[in-house]
């Protein structure tokens, strides 16, 4: 069965305006095409893409896995950035961006962790009372010397949103400056930071 053939509307190209324009060859054919389409034995199809629905995961399909990742000898950008997005659920192929679809990541030797270039001595922590001249900066050796696991947790915290949706995938990042940590009854796997 031909698209444009005798019985068509469409086959006297001359006749056939749109305005003061006539129609072109490929603008018949696609109106041809959604004419069969419409009307045509395609129109079962056609009713039948528009009836489906988008698989939207509710809280009891989400499960939740936990995740060991250790730091030591490792880069903190890359270790921020696996963790963000074990966080997220990202990895995951049912990720919605409006849930919480996250696993739970545990980040052990946060001490050991290494930073690039001389951001050891450039690099500054800033945070502000809220009082006029309340201003505080630490470097990073300092940060890393009083509070190691900190480093980790403001450097994964800048990569989440922030919303009350990155505070509940916040709240799902353990750090320990340690090799232990205390969930062991939770059976976490090791996830490798490449």
């Amino acid at each position: 069965m031909a698209l444009i053939g005798q019985d068509s509307p469409f086959a006297e190209p001359d006749e056939r305006r749109v305005g003061r324009m006539p129609i072109s060859l490929t603008a018949r054919v696609i109106l041809c095409k959604l004419s069969v389409c419409a009307y045509g034995p395609g129109a079962a199809l056609v009713r039948h893409i528009h009836d489906m629905a988008t698989f939207v995961p509710s809280q009891t399909d989400i499960d939740r896995h936990w995740h060991v990742i250790d730091a030591n000898s490792q880069v903190l950008g890359r270790v921020a950035t696996v963790a963000a997005k074990l966080l997220q659920g990202k990895h995951k192929p049912r990720y919605t961006p409006f849930l919480d679809m996250g696993d739970h990541v545990i980040i052990v030797n946060a001490e050991q962790v290494r930073l690039t270039g001389r951001k050891e001595d450039q690099k500054l922590y800033r945070r502000h009372s809220g009082y006029p001249g309340g201003l505080r900066e630490d470097r990073a050796k300092v940060m890393r010397a009083q509070q190691p696991s900190r480093v980790l947790e403001r450097a994964v915290r800048g990569m989440l949103p922030r919303t009350k949706l990155g505070n509940a995938m916040y709240r799902k990042l353990k750090v320990y400056a340690g090799p232990d940590h205390p969930h062991v009854a939770q059976k976490p796997t090791n996830y490798e930071v490449s």
